[in-house]
């Protein structure tokens, strides 16, 4: 099943609780959750606190992609905190498989990302470890960007690499693909062609009519399914 991840980064903070209480009614699968620590990536945007709070009011599947450097220091914390789903990045981890490990033992399933410039062979050792991969399709630190033309061909590479490595580009134990970064109703479609099954939007839905914008998004990811 092809996943949306509205990302709440793009979200009125004056109205969250509002806004998350609309895309969970129009069907949206999972919240994306971004924290940045300004030195991975030069912004700096939320943390536990604000994940606790938002674990209290939502049943949601909170997808957490931490863009902070040596995120094994904060297992026992964002555990506590309701993430569902912790993804790391390869450039962040001084010990990779390490970090992955105490993600998984505390209880949380695990997700890997790389930035558009590393190439996709980096995540061959760890992919039986992972239940996502994140393919990042613009530079991680800011909102708003536009989309990088050569995902599409990550994608496929990232699809060639579960082939080999599942026997299948699909399955029971094959982790989801999820891209993240300048999706929009225009090219989301290519986007799952290409191999995607789960899609971080954030100005996309929440600028606008955000109920409109959620279930546009629910039909196409619909349809491709088809």
């Amino acid at each position: 099943m092809n996943w949306l991840s509205p990302s709440i980064l793009a979200a009125d903070f004056n109205r969250l609780g509002e806004q998350i209480k609309i895309v969970r009614a129009c069907g949206a699968h999972a919240l994306h959750f971004d924290v940045m620590d300004g030195l991975f990536v030069p912004s700096i945007s939320f943390g536990m606190p604000v994940l606790a709070s938002i674990r209290k009011e939502t049943d949601m599947f909170l997808d957490v992609h931490l863009m902070i450097r040596e995120p094994v220091r904060y297992v026992k914390e964002f555990k506590e905190s309701g993430a569902d789903l912790v993804t790391i990045h390869f450039e962040a981890c001084s010990d990779v498989a390490g970090t992955l490990r105490a993600f998984r033992a505390a209880g949380v399933k695990v997700g890997m990302s790389i930035r558009p410039e590393t190439p996709v062979s980096v995540l061959r050792p760890y992919v039986k470890m992972l239940d996502l991969v994140l393919i990042m399709s613009v530079n991680p630190g800011f909102g708003g960007q536009e989309f990088m033309e050569g995902t599409y061909d990550k994608l496929r590479e990232v699809r060639e690499l579960y082939a080999e490595v599942f026997g299948s580009e699909r399955g029971e134990g094959v982790p989801r693909l999820e891209v993240d970064g300048g999706i929009n109703l225009a090219n989301v479609a290519k986007v799952l062609a290409a191999g995607a099954d789960t899609i971080v939007a954030g100005s996309a839905v929440f600028r606008g009519d955000i109920a409109a914008n959620t279930q546009k998004f629910l039909t196409i990811l619909s349809d491709e399914e088809k």
